[in-house]
């Protein structure tokens, strides 16, 4: 398969033709439509573009969805729910970076409903599907776009990440998800979820196609450090995984040794405080942001996290804010002594759909799958996840750094040595 910089390469050169490219992905998107991960195909539009294509641009010719929260001028503006039914007015800063760059934008991507879910169980038109059994749910909520480029869609897919929703799809179907430090990405014209804890992010099939669409998203290259030291995370709460996941995790750890890597153990800052924290703040603003809105139509789920958000006071709020401050020092002290941390992303391979029918397992499935990436939300680190050598569902290996660089770095040198 060959990388986004060789499509757009072939596309310049005229080697390779941006209608053939979009009509492959649009095929593919049919081929897979029970997965449930294109909510909107924008068929018409794509071919114009492909078109009246005029093959420049670093990403030229290269075909993208965009998560249904993000603004996408003419096309439906959602959000996954049904108390919406909005068209875009305009494009949001991602899109019309995406624009420039010479990308096509063929469609939408399935959310969990205002990305408040890291199931990707609830949405107006149902769960999305895990290409590696559709028995099994994707993730959240960047749910879409973690299938799609799993199943083969697209090769790379915009997400947005607020408690680990780039990073959950990714580990969970088996993909790159690469969340950016915060505002690296612009939310504008993206449905906020917690404006102080959102972050956009991109998935991809490798860690060489994440950060090259980053690079040229954001314009600047990523020139990382050579890696020498990884942290490996102490804190049981972090390690609190399932036997498949234990098994990639401990085998992973054990091939990057034997590849040269010196491995230290490390401690973050207290996982209890921190996840209190996250919520404290993450609550009152998505309350604030729905506030006035038909929240009795949405999701069951949805509803609920609304309600228990509407419950945390500005006093809690307020204090969360200072806490997060702390917090962020102490993993800065962390990341000062190594050049990356590395802990499991989910604690679980992809649970069935059903397990998620009941308020108890919904809240026990949902404890299990945020439960090692919220932090990075909290202190605005980057973090990415990316695919670990497994024979059973995937499994998903974080690691989190001080910048984007290293975070490319870092995850582009293992991802080579676990190959």
């Amino acid at each position: 398969m060959e990388s986004l910089e060789e499509i757009a390469a072939g596309v310049r050169a005229g080697r390779l033709d941006p209608v053939a490219l979009v009509e492959q992905a649009l095929q593919r998107a049919e081929e897979t439509a029970a997965l449930n991960a294109v909510v909107h195909l924008d068929v018409e539009g794509a071919r114009k573009a492909a078109a009246a294509h005029d093959r420049t641009g670093a990403l030229a010719g290269v075909p993208v969805l965009v998560k249904e929260i993000v603004e996408v001028a003419g096309l439906p503006y959602r959000c996954g729910s049904a108390t919406m039914g909005e068209v875009g007015q305009q494009d949001a800063d991602i899109v019309r970076r995406l624009r420039s760059a010479g990308a096509i934008v063929i469609g939408l991507s399935h959310t969990h409903e205002f990305a408040y879910g890291c199931t990707g169980t609830s949405n107006r038109l149902g769960p999305c599907r895990n290409p590696h059994d559709p028995l099994r749910m994707t993730g959240g909520s960047s749910s879409g776009s973690g299938a799609a480029v799993a199943a083969g869609v697209v090769q790379l897919a915009i997400g947005t990440d607020t408690a680990g929703s780039v990073r959950i799809p990714a580990a969970l179907c088996g993909v790159v998800g690469f969340k950016p430090s915060y505002g690296t990405l612009s939310a504008d014209r993206v449905f906020p979820l917690s404006q102080s804890l959102d972050h956009v992010g991109v998935l991809t099939s490798t860690v060489a196609d994440a950060a090259y669409a980053l690079s040229v998203l954001t314009g600047d290259p990523f020139d990382g450090a050579p890696v020498t030291r990884l942290g490996v995370v102490t804190n049981p709460e972090y390690l609190d995984f399932t036997a498949e996941v234990g098994a990639a995790w401990s085998a992973a750890l054990d091939r990057l040794a034997a590849a040269g890597a010196e491995l230290v153990d490390v401690e973050l800052p207290d996982w209890e405080l921190s996840s209190k924290t996250a919520a404290a703040i993450q609550g009152p603003e998505a309350a604030a942001n729905h506030a006035g809105r038909p929240i009795a139509q949405y999701q069951p789920d949805v509803q609920e996290r609304l309600r228990e958000a509407g419950e945390i006071s500005q006093v809690a709020y307020d204090e969360a804010r200072a806490q997060a401050a702390v917090i962020t020092a102490q993993l800065d002290r962390v990341l000062d002594q190594v050049d990356a941390v590395l802990l499991p992303t989910v604690l679980c391979t992809a649970p069935l759909i059903t397990e998620v029918d009941t308020p108890e397992g919904s809240k026990a499935v949902r404890s299990q799958i945020l439960k090692n990436t919220r932090l990075a939300n909290l202190t605005r680190h980057p973090a990415i996840s990316l695919p670990l050598p497994t024979n059973t569902l995937p499994v998903g290996l974080q690691l989190i750094t001080p910048t984007n660089a290293q975070a490319a770095a870092a995850a582009s040198w293992i991802e080579n040595h676990l190959a």
